[in-house]
């Protein structure tokens, strides 16, 4: 049986809990990193970091199953979206609120053994200690103060493009990844029929 996914391009965490239950032909791309993804995730999804799906996004688009696209809170989906959509993917949606809608409603998650950060965390802890950093050494040099204006900058580039260059760069280290994203095994995953 086939369930119809709706016309828009989010969904609840309610209504996904409703297509999981109805139609195993559902499926869930998470694309946080894989280190986020190792921590908690919803059990069934796949992990394809935004990274690695920007070197996919046509392989991915190919898939015939309807998608629903998880991040931590929506950001990053709606960046695989677009990229998704631009390639021809149809029956593609988001869940609002991403995982932590999921989580807050009571769905229900895989949690691993190692806990990390989320990467917008990692984000605020090293601008707010660059910007700390610069104002301390800027007693000393003042012209040390730019730097936090720097950052200043890029977070405020960050929130009108609702892009993170720093995300982006912190979500390359090592913490962050890891050897769970077989793009391959991902995507036959994704297209296996279901019976």
């Amino acid at each position: 049986m086939t369930t119809t996914i709706p016309h828009t391009d989010t969904i609840t965490a309610a209504r996904l809990r409703e297509l999981i239950d109805a139609d195993p032909a559902v499926r869930i791309l998470d694309v946080r990193t894989g280190g986020e993804f190792e921590t908690v995730h919803i059990p069934g999804s796949y992990n394809v970091p935004l990274d690695t799906l920007g070197e996919h996004v046509r392989d991915l688009a190919d898939v015939s199953h309807p998608v629903v696209l998880v991040c931590r809170s929506g950001g990053r989906a709606s960046q695989a979206h677009a990229a998704l959509t631009g390639a021809g993917k149809e029956a593609l949606h988001i869940l609002e609120g991403g995982m932590d809608s999921w989580e807050a409603s009571g769905g229900d998650v895989a949690r691993g053994d190692t806990q990390r950060w989320a990467l917008d965390r990692q984000v605020r802890l090293v601008a707010g200690s660059i910007v700390l950093t610069g104002i301390l050494a800027s007693v000393v040099a003042p012209k040390a103060k730019w730097i936090a204006g720097g950052i200043g900058a890029g977070l405020t580039f960050s929130a009108v493009t609702d892009t993170c260059a720093m995300g982006m760069a912190l979500s390359k280290l090592p913490y962050n990844r890891t050897d769970q994203c077989d793009i391959a095994g991902v995507l036959e995953d994704l297209n296996r029929e279901v019976a």
